[in-house]
């Protein structure tokens, strides 16, 4: 019985149970002698970078490329890829696990995914290095499994004499599935799941497109952070946390599977300041049939005022949950229906601003919905409205401090000269 311990008290245990519960557990990496090796790496500098590289003889990357780092294992092979020169060199041996911090003020802390290097024998360079990765189908940033670390090797050893017909394009199908990091604000991706198991599920209606959420942990946490979703659905989240490496919590007023709590995203049993990133994939009103519980907000039409202030609520929870300078993803969509348009995404992010700073909007391309068909097309034409091809990824975050005086910022642009003919 919980009647008389203190609310706050409770809220930290709950916190520390559910936790344990949803921790996934980074895989163990095989052990190589140094006759017998499995996979290699190839980190990127620039000339600006590459100095410290050699003086400390430390490789390192930032947190989008975390878990591959530490993933290394002492004895695993190494090369440096020089983004501005596009020259590949090595070959390097790890001399250390990869770690965190391992010197933490080089490269002024932006860098700390780290491993020490030693040479192996005479280091050699490969110029026209993306070119010529690019045909062998290897990537940087990924490791390298043995075909392709043997096709590497035999390259950088005699690269005249490397034997182009032996390289087979064949991707391994964990290559082929991992999503790409998002650079722009549109995003678009074929399919609503990646990767060697299924993430959610995507007959539930209204299921969260699985590499938006890849995007927004890759980006906004680190390894073994906290990530909650109040409004899981079919649990996307909870799958790719678990692939990832981080921490989940997931919520839903009406749970779909075993491991997500049944909970109200109104009301969120967790102590103040403890997340490190929120995804939500709410509603859009009443358009969707999610389930029968009487408290669901997808009851309520996105057209009432009432909507936004029951999902108000929930950012309020989120604000008070959210560790200070940390970042919630809100996937929006807007609604059309009978000859009415509502700016729902707007509406959201609207009410958002109230807590958070903004951090950028996302256009996420629309696939899969019932509309896209041939027959809704043409009646889109004929009766002059438009279908829906996007939601809204917002991304706001909760400020470090509350300031009194807007900062003040000095902007240099840089400008250019137009061409006149």
């Amino acid at each position: 019985m919980t009647r008389n311990i203190p609310k706050s008290k409770q809220k930290t245990s709950m916190i520390k149970e559910q936790t344990a519960m949803y921790t996934p557990s980074i895989q163990p990496v095989e052990k190589y002698n140094e006759e017998v090796y499995a996979k290699g790496y190839i980190f990127a500098c620039t000339n600006k970078t590459e100095r410290e590289c050699f003086e400390h003889m430390i490789f390192s990357s930032n947190k989008l490329y975390a878990e591959n780092v530490l993933r290394i294992a002492k004895g695993d092979l190494l090369f440096l890829f020089n983004i501005d020169k596009d020259q590949l060199c090595g070959l390097f041996k790890a001399k250390s696990e990869g770690k965190k911090n391992i010197i933490p003020e080089a490269w002024e802390g932006k860098y700390p995914y780290q491993v020490e290097v030693e040479k192996v024998g005479e280091i050699k360079i490969i110029k026209n290095a993306k070119k010529n990765l690019s045909q062998m189908g290897i990537n940087w940033g990924r490791i390298l499994n043995k075909g392709k670390l043997d096709l590497l090797l035999n390259y950088i050893q005699n690269p005249e004499k490397f034997d182009w017909n032996s390289v087979k394009k064949e991707i391994s199908a964990d290559e082929e599935e991992q999503p790409r990091l998002e650079s722009t604000t549109l995003w678009d991706h074929p399919k609503q799941s990646y990767g060697k198991t299924p993430k959610g599920n995507n007959r539930y209606p209204g299921v969260t497109p699985a590499f938006i959420i890849y995007n927004m942990i890759k980006r906004y946490t680190e390894p073994g952070d906290l990530v909650v979703d109040p409004m899981a659905g079919s649990g996307t989240t909870l799958d790719v946390c678990k692939e990832e490496g981080r921490k989940c919590i997931c919520y839903e007023i009406s749970p779909t599977r075993p491991d997500i709590i049944q909970n109200d995203a109104r009301n969120i049993p967790l102590s103040d300041n403890s997340v490190d990133m929120i995804f939500i994939d709410s509603p859009y009103g009443d358009n969707i049939r999610y389930n029968d519980h009487p408290d669901n907000i997808g009851k309520i039409s996105s057209e009432s005022e009432k909507f936004y202030d029951e999902l108000e609520k929930v950012m309020k929870e989120c604000y008070r949950i959210l560790r200070p300078g940390k970042v919630l993803g809100w996937l929006i969509g807007d609604q059309w229906v009978k000859k009415k348009f509502t700016p729902v995404g707007l509406k959201v992010y609207e009410r958002l601003c109230k807590y958070f700073e903004p951090v950028d909007i996302i256009c996420v391309v629309r696939r899969g919905q019932t509309s896209n068909t041939p027959l809704w097309h043409n009646r889109a034409l004929r009766f002059n409205f438009f279908l829906r091809g996007f939601k809204y990824l917002l991304i706001v975050r909760k400020q470090e401090q509350e300031s009194k005086e807007p900062l003040k910022r000095e902007v240099k642009w840089t400008q250019y000269e137009r061409i006149k003919k």
